[in-house]
């Protein structure tokens, strides 16, 4: 089954625990604090893969979360790193945070490797909080937790030329024509329920990718007949090739057909209705062809719109018309349509922080030591020097001025209390 598009949640693996441990050995009196680092908690990474074209995958799994990083250990052992978790996807698929709508990646090349989400950074040990004035430091850092989003997943084909027109104007059986592809070809509406690709393949060494796009109707735009689902296709594209009945088997107008489906392309988006045109009359070989196709030439003078007589079944017309695609086409820059990347997991952390207070981090830890980080506070102690007098008074200033002395004091902090700043723990004195 053909799914284009998916909604799934993803979480980074958490760090692992750093080790609070001291040596101890035969004939070594008083061994110091030996715990290790806990290992990294497991990114989450998207990768494009060949022979994948559709999202069906997601539709049976929606939660996937990397593993934990191992906990550090006594006498040193550092914790192991986990393995990232990898998720593969086809050409072209597009990666969007689900609350912004913001573009997280656009997975357009294949080999394409994008970490989206890093696990969280193993917990340090005790034996990096030793100091002069505590030898036996009994606590170490927990790994820090990993990162969360919703993702939605959309699918949107690589072509260089849309395929477009209403039900039964004879995309199928033109795309069967003029490339390898082989779409259903019946006489209904929707027969073509997902898009079709097809590569043609003309005599003088150019090549192109089609993209039939399944039949669009008046309010495609607004969602009705499956609209925004296939609209979304058009978005890479270059050209389009603008398929009309000129034989009206339906009682349809062509002009009138155009008309609507180029309104619901410029309702959907400005960039697809600017897109250059090419219309196929089609169904030529058919006697009644002739009787709307004065009109149909007219409009498309009025409008700057190379008109092309065809039939899809016979064959006739069809490189003349291919011919013109190409030459438009290859007037256009040959850089491929590849949509910028606008949520960046990091900021948005930042913004969150900002946003619920002042980027700093107050956790009270299962020992009673309260731990102080964050952003804001690594950057401090990047420029403070804590052993020189001077450069503990600033922080002490840091402290009251950014109110964490306050958090400290609601959270319950009591005299000889702990507080573990960076690699740095201190007594806590009112």
């Amino acid at each position: 089954m053909f799914v284009d598009e998916a909604k799934i949640y993803i979480e980074s693996g958490k760090g692992g625990n750093g080790c609070a441990s001291f040596r101890r050995e035969k004939y070594v009196a008083n061994g110091g604090p030996d715990g290790g680092d806990g290992g990294k908690g497991g990114d989450i990474i998207f990768v494009t893969e060949q022979g994948l074209n559709t999202l069906s995958d997601f539709r049976n799994r929606k939660v996937y979360k990397a593993p934990k990083g191992g906990d550090g250990s006594g006498k040193n052992c550092h914790g192991k790193d986990a393995e990232d978790l990898i998720i593969p996807v086809p050409v072209g698929t597009i990666l969007r945070e689900e609350t912004t709508g913001l573009l997280v990646a656009d997975m357009s090349k294949l080999g394409q490797r994008e970490v989206i989400l890093q696990g969280g950074r193993g917990g340090k040990g005790n034996q990096h909080y030793a100091t002069p004035t505590m030898q036996i430091p009994k606590y170490a850092q927990p790994g820090r937790p990993g990162k969360s989003m919703n993702l939605i997943l959309e699918l949107k084909v690589l072509a260089d030329v849309g395929l477009l027109g209403y039900p039964n104007a004879g995309k199928s059986t033109f795309l069967s024509r003029v490339s390898n592809a082989k779409p259903k070809i019946a006489n209904y509406p929707f027969t073509t329920l997902s898009p079709n690709l097809g590569v043609v393949e003309l005599p003088y060494g150019k090549s192109m990718v089609i993209a039939d796009i399944p039949g669009l109707i008046e309010g495609a735009s607004e969602g009705v007949g499956l609209g925004h689902e296939f609209l979304k296709h058009l978005e890479r594209t270059r050209v389009l090739i603008h398929l009309v009945d000129a034989a009206a088997l339906d009682g349809r107008d062509p002009v009138s057909d155009i008309e609507k489906i180029n309104l619901e392309l410029a309702k959907y988006s400005d960039k697809l209705a600017a897109l250059p045109q090419v219309i196929g009359a089609n169904k030529m070989d058919l006697p009644d062809a002739h009787v709307l196709y004065e009109e149909l030439e007219d409009y498309c003078k009025a409008h700057d719109l190379p008109l092309f007589p065809i039939s899809a079944a016979t064959g006739e017309g069809v490189r003349a018309l291919l011919d013109r695609v190409v030459q438009i086409r290859d007037s256009i820059s040959d850089e491929p349509v590849i949509f910028e990347r606008e949520y960046f997991a990091e900021e948005q952390e930042a913004l969150s922080r900002l946003e619920e207070g002042d980027g700093i981090e107050i956790e009270l830890q299962p020992d009673g030591t309260y731990w102080v980080g964050g952003p804001v506070i690594d950057k401090m102690l990047g420029f403070t020097h804590l052993e020189s007098e001077k450069g503990f008074d600033f922080f002490q200033r840091f402290l009251r001025e950014r109110g964490i002395i306050q958090r400290l004091e609601d959270m319950g902090i009591q005299e000889g209390d702990t507080v573990q700043v960076g690699d740095t723990a201190f007594e806590y004195y009112p």
